[in-house]
């Protein structure tokens, strides 16, 4: 089994920033991708940002510029650093690690609320 730990979400204003961080840990094969999700109150959850275990990202367009996904391959840890916040990204961000055959696993989500 995976478990992922979280860390590093709160309460910030428009405009501040913040960095989460996941770290996979237990047993598990190789990892394909590591990254974060999100859900708002009332939406579907969506993708934020991925990054594959060769080090490529990917953004959804609505972060794009403003957050930056990084990984500790040896560490199995990915971080998020969300700078420029703003409103609409208040959300319950999820970790997420891609084992590809092996399946996915989730973390429990922390809270990012980006409020004056």
């Amino acid at each position: 089994q995976v478990q992922l730990v979280e860390s590093g979400g709160g309460l910030v204003q428009p405009g501040g920033s913040l960095r989460l961080s996941c770290a996979a840990s237990g047993r598990f094969f190789s990892i394909l991708a590591m990254g974060w999700y999100r859900r708002a109150p009332g939406k579907q959850r969506e993708l934020v940002a991925t990054i594959t275990s060769g080090g490529t990202p990917n953004y959804a367009d609505s972060v794009k510029g403003r957050f930056t996904i990084s990984r500790d391959s040896g560490k199995n840890t990915v971080h998020l650093q969300m700078n420029s916040l703003k409103p609409e990204d208040t959300a319950v961000y999820y970790c997420n690690v891609d084992m590809g055959y092996f399946g996915n696993s989730w973390g429990q989500g922390t809270q990012v609320t980006v409020s004056s």
